[in-house]
Order: C-alpha cells, then sequence, then structure tokens
C-alpha cells in the first residue's frame, strides 16, 4: 500500500506516538485529519505542518462530539482512506488497597478514550472505507491485551476488548469488504507522557510510528512493535511465562 496522497485520520495526534505519526505521514506525502482534544495544540501542529494537516478538535470521551467528528469527515467535502486509532489513557489503581472517590469517572474515562471510541469510529466509518481502493482501519492495542499487568485492570480490560474487536471486524470485511485492511497493531512500552516513571526498555514514538506505518504497507493484519515480536512467540509456546513477565 502507498500512503502517499491518503487521507488518513489519527487520533491522539498532538502527542506522543500520534504526534509522530501525524509527521510521518505528512512526511510519506499523506493528507492527516488530526484528532485532538485539544485545539491549542492541534492549531500549533496545523500551522508547523502546513496544509496537509487538517485539523478536527474533539473530545473522544463524548459521543456527541464524536457523532460531529465522524459526521464532518463524511459529508463529501472531504476524502477519507484510513483511520488509525492512537489515542489512549492508563490510570494505574490498586483498587483493593485505597478507596476512590472518582471511581466512575476514572473507570468510565478509560473505557470511553480507550474502548468506546475506537468502536464508534471504526464501525461509523467502516462503510466509507469499504469503498475507498485501498481503505483501512488500524487499531492501536497493547501486550497487555494478551494478558494483563497488576496495577492496570481497566486499561488492560480496554486494549482486550478493542483486540477481539479488531479480529471480529477483520472477519467481517473479509466476507462483506475484501479490499479493505483491518489491522491491529500491538504495540511496545513506548516513552511517552502516559508512561513516564514507568518501566524501562522504551522505544521512541519516532521508532514505534516507523514500525507502524511499515506495518500498515506491508498489508498485515497484526502489527507487533519491539519486544512484542518476541513476546508473540514466548505466549504461544509458554503463556504462563507471558503472563508472569506482563504482570508487572
Amino acid at each position: 500500500m502507498w500512503l502517499e496522497g491518503k487521507h488518513i485520520l489519527v487520533t491522539g495526534a498532538t502527542r506522543g506516538i500520534g504526534r509522530a505519526l501525524t509527521v510521518q505521514l505528512i512526511q510519506a506525502g499523506a493528507t492527516v485529519l488530526a484528532v485532538a482534544r485539544d485545539g491549542e495544540a492541534l492549531a500549533a501542529l496545523a500551522w508547523e505542518q502546513g496544509p496537509q494537516l487538517q485539523p478536527h478538535a474533539c473530545d473522544l470521551q463524548n459521543a456527541d462530539a464524536r457523532q460531529r467528528l465522524i459526521e464532518a469527515v463524511t459529508d463529501g467535502r472531504s476524502r477519507l482512506d484510513g483511520l488509525i486509532n492512537n489515542a489512549g489513557i492508563q490510570i494505574e489503581a490498586d483498587y483493593l488497597a485505597t478507596s476512590h472517590v472518582d471511581l466512575a469517572k476514572d473507570i468510565a474515562t478509560e473505557v470511553s478514550i480507550n474502548l468506546v471510541a475506537p468502536l464508534h469510529l471504526s464501525t461509523a466509518l467502516a462503510p466509507h472505507l469499504a469503498q475507498r481502493p485501498e481503505g483501512f482501519i488500524v487499531n492501536i492495542t497493547s501486550a497487555l491485551a494478551l494478558a494483563p499487568k497488576q496495577d492496570a485492570p481497566i486499561y488492560c480490560a480496554t486494549k482486550a476488548g478493542l483486540r477481539s474487536f479488531t479480529t471480529a471486524l477483520r472477519y467481517q470485511a473479509g466476507q462483506f469488504a475484501p479490499k479493505m485492511q483491518v489491522s491491529e497493531c500491538i504495540m511496545s512500552l513506548v516513552d511517552t507522557d502516559m508512561t513516564l516513571g514507568r518501566g524501562r526498555g522504551k522505544i521512541s514514538p519516532d521508532r514505534a510510528a516507523q514500525d507502524l506505518l511499515q506495518g500498515i504497507k506491508a498489508g498485515a493484519d497484526e502489527i507487533w512493535i519491539g519486544k512484542t515480536r518476541v513476546l508473540r512467540w514466548i505466549n504461544r509456546l509458554a503463556p504462563a511465562l507471558a503472563a508472569r513477565i506482563l504482570r508487572g
């Protein structure tokens, strides 16, 4: 697949992996429909990247805001060739050791951003992308979709759910839209604001984005990033060992 000339929607486009993806896609000749909640950060990114970036401010937690975004990118004036659901949030919590004043709010935030938003965007935009010659959807999950870690149960659950959804959507595409590519990107630990102070052996957002885009161009159903390539085989051969590695 060629990225040049494609119009690709990227969520979480102003920070971390999303920003790296946006910059690299534009460098490859694509136009990026950049989605983020922070309108000022989007405006700054648009000024930096020029006319190949189309900013769309959207709070992905809000269903009405997501619907307005969907309508804006499918109104006939915009072209859409691909969707990369990258935005994510992780809240670490020990639910048995401490009380949580904002428990329901925190759970709703993680589930809305990590799971509900990509499900909504994927299902709403799939019919449009299926009409494109090389339409595609990429949902970014995590090694924690294979086995959870102790201190982020909700995050792990959302990534496992997104992994299952992406596989099922790929089955549907295979039957009803065989030209549409539906991929899961299983992300390694990346050096971003979300992982600040967590873990070791992180890769850079630029490296993560580069490997992800290579997977898109190769038409891979599953794009394994960094150490997840090794973990994939450990999980197949010794799932108990993989679970211990990821548990943290």
